[in-house]
């Protein structure tokens, strides 16, 4: 990468969607010797707080878009008392390049990049804009899109997209290649269902209160299963209980950074539509079955699942849906094994393994054109 890049300032925050690309990212630069700070809400430092070889800087900030006149006014104060903040801590810091990873959090610091006429790249890794990336987009330098299919940008600043996959972690990046050659292909010889269940780095409530009773009907109806579930740390005692009362194989785990320990063991997931947590399970060649969140600004995570659906890389079920759809999935894939080997066969397909290849030429052409 270019020698001139000393330091650059990775914005982030919120959820680990937006959290964990950052970190990579950084952890990328770090490996190519440029010094890297980020810059976080409370939100993003309770998931960067077990990380120790980076700098973080905490600039809290928040969403203009609130339910009232008075909750929107004080949001208002909030962003524009963080965009001060930013800007004197740019000032000072004076990095080549900023990155903003999409989210509110991000907003402020790339406003005080652009006043102090430092460039910067937003990055969105989701099938529709983001709102903070929406607005951030006339004035980066470039926007990186982890899909050409993108959705909701304005046709004048499409110039300005740049497809260079999805950022995650190298260790998933090369997890398939490592395990490929000793991972038991299903067949009939390995009939029982290893089902990862993930809610995303906020967990998923609605997944221990549900699913408990679809595995039921599936001990019922003699399917073999072993369930690897994440949950909240208050669910944990139940869903042990219940999964022992039907003798069900299971291992129950809260939030973890360290994903990789169960991809190894499992094969077929159930998981929110995040974008970084698709892109992490594609990577590592796992079929799973996407239940988007309903709640999700501007419906991403459907927009997600729908193209990993479209494409052949997963199944898609809503979430009003689970009880209907569900157990007849599971029943059609465990009577069907071949069916997730089709599925790895299209996810073989995709890579993001030139991520970083790609991020690197990017950035190299940016610091050229500036000087």
């Amino acid at each position: 990468m270019n020698n001139k890049i000393k330091k650059i300032i990775i914005a982030t925050g919120g959820t680990g969607g937006h959290i964990f690309p950052a970190y990579s990212l950084a952890k990328h630069f770090l490996d190519k010797k440029i010094y890297v700070k980020i810059i976080s809400d409370d939100r993003g430092l309770k998931y960067l707080k077990d990380y120790d070889d980076i700098k973080v800087i905490k600039i809290n900030s928040s969403t203009v878009f609130k339910k009232n006149i008075i909750q929107m006014f004080f949001s208002m104060c909030i962003i524009f008392y963080s965009a001060i903040k930013s800007f004197f801590f740019l000032l000072k810091d004076r990095p080549s390049l900023v990155f903003g990873m999409g989210g509110y959090s991000s907003f402020p610091v790339c406003i005080a990049a652009k006043i102090l006429r430092i460039p910067f790249i937003i990055y969105e890794n989701n099938l529709y804009i983001g709102k903070a990336n929406k607005y951030l987009l006339p004035y980066a330098k470039k926007i990186f899109v982890s899909h050409g299919e993108l959705q909701g940008i304005n046709e004048k600043y499409k110039k300005k997209i740049n497809v260079i996959g999805n950022i995650i972690r190298k260790e998933i990046l090369n997890f398939e290649v490592k395990t490929n050659k000793t991972k038991t292909k299903p067949n009939e010889s390995n009939k029982k269902l290893k089902i990862l269940i993930l809610g995303g780095s906020q967990a998923a409530k609605i997944f221990a209160e549900r699913l408990p009773e679809i595995f039921k009907e599936c001990k019922k109806a003699e399917i073999s299963l072993k369930i690897y579930q994440q949950c909240l740390p208050g669910q944990s005692k139940f869903l042990i209980s219940f999964y022992e009362s039907l003798n069900i194989d299971c291992e129950i785990f809260n939030f973890t950074n360290n994903i990789l320990n169960y991809f190894s063991k499992v094969n077929l997931a159930i998981t929110r539509s995040g974008s970084s947590m698709l892109a992490e399970l594609i990577n590592a060649r796992i079929p799973f079955i996407s239940v988007p969140l309903p709640s999700s600004a501007d419906d991403h995570q459907l927009k997600n699942a729908i193209y990993y659906e479209k494409n052949g890389y997963s199944y898609l079920i809503e979430e009003k849906d689970l009880n209907t759809k569900l157990f007849q999935l599971i029943k059609k894939i465990n009577q069907d094994l071949s069916l997730l080997s089709q599925i790895i066969t299209k996810q073989r397909q995709y890579s993001d393994k030139s991520v970083y290849e790609n991020i690197d030429k990017q950035i190299e052409e940016i610091i050229n054109e500036e000087n």
